[in-house]
């Protein structure tokens, strides 16, 4: 697959094509707009109109991959409210050409197809093939193991790693950590600088493909009723009991996002529980109850990379951002919504 900086190059070479009459064509790569940076920004003439269009390139023009995008430009539109706002990709296809037009966006990408209406300029080409499909899938990349290294270099998105320090902060082997960099690479979402080493290009686009192959429910949940009411005290006193077993614990989902973005009361608690949670249940005088009727959920992990980089809130432990954002991804009580609150508060990406 392309590297981003060649898409990107493409991209604008395919934008001056479609737009030949243009005059006085610039263009400045990452530039910083409010909270967020546009990949470029392109100023030109039509006439003696000028025109500012800003252009989000995502290496995948999948559906979720283009809502991203489509929120990543909308914040930018804020604050360049002249600007015209074209996402861009390899391939973009029907219905993520639809949430695009639906926004009132542009598209364009490097199979052919586009849409670009602003002011009295209307081009439209549809029905291109994707020119470069992916024959391999992304679950493999999404495996638990494999989804330490992923979850270590989100963590840390602004990191420049060695190979050695990646595979020992994810937990894996050298080869394991080799093999998943290498897929990265091939899907543009990691890049080696001059030093060969590793660094994180989009990690947006990186973090919603994980969220598209994976949910909180991939743990298995032990629930509980809760003998007092939800309050940080309580949370508390679970993080003391576990402390008390020996054992690893972070709070996830509405619990964790209270902690690190607060924003809404916490109408249950989801923690992530190393080995048998009887035990801290029964120290903390807990019932089993059925999922729907508790207010205490303690996740097995699915793999022990869920407790890779926990963050410490006022003393009690919660996993780390791109986990809480993926845990949140799928949660059925306005998960969605705080995933983003999350985004926007606290992850800078």
């Amino acid at each position: 697959m392309l590297k981003s900086a060649e898409i990107r190059r493409q991209v604008a070479q395919r934008l001056r094509e479609l737009l030949p009459k243009a005059k006085g064509w610039e263009e400045v790569a990452d530039l910083k707009v409010g909270v967020q940076a546009a990949d470029f920004v392109v100023k030109f003439r039509l006439g003696d109109q000028e025109h500012v269009m800003v252009v989000e390139v995502t290496s995948l023009g999948q559906p979720r991959q283009i809502r991203a995008a489509v929120t990543r430009l909308a914040e930018i539109r804020r604050e360049l409210p002249a600007a015209y706002p074209v996402a861009a990709a390899v391939y973009i296809g029907p219905q993520s050409a639809r949430i695009l037009k639906n926004n009132g966006f542009g598209y364009v990408d490097l199979s052919g197809n586009c849409a670009l209406a602003f002011d009295n300029v209307l081009i439209e080409k549809e029905g291109k093939r994707n020119v470069r499909p992916s024959s391999r899938p992304l679950r493999s990349l999404f495996a638990p193991r494999a989804t330490r290294v992923v979850r270590a270099l989100l963590a840390e998105p602004g990191r420049a790693w060695r190979l050695e320090e990646l595979a020992k902060a994810a937990q894996v082997s050298l080869g394991h950590s080799h093999n998943v960099v290498k897929r990265l690479a091939d899907l543009a979402w990691v890049e080696h600088d001059d030093r060969q080493r590793i660094r994180l290009g989009k990690p947006a686009d990186l973090l919603e493909s994980w969220c598209d192959s994976y949910t909180y429910r991939a743990n298995e949940l032990a629930s509980y009723v809760a003998p007092e009411r939800i309050t940080r005290k309580f949370m508390g006193e679970i993080a003391r009991a576990a402390a008390a077993h020996g054992r690893r614990y972070a709070f996830t989902l509405n619990a964790g996002v209270s902690l690190v973005a607060p924003q809404l009361r916490v109408p249950a608690v989801h923690c992530y529980l190393e080995g048998d949670p009887a035990p801290v249940a029964a120290a903390l005088g807990l019932r089993s109850a059925a999922e729907a009727d508790a207010a205490l959920h303690f996740l097995a992990p699915y793999d022990p990379g869920v407790f890779h980089g926990v963050l410490e809130k006022g003393g009690l432990k919660v996993v780390c951002l791109p986990q809480l954002y993926a845990d949140l991804a799928h949660y059925e009580r306005r998960g969605r919504e705080q995933a983003e609150h999350l985004r926007r508060e606290a992850m800078g990406y």
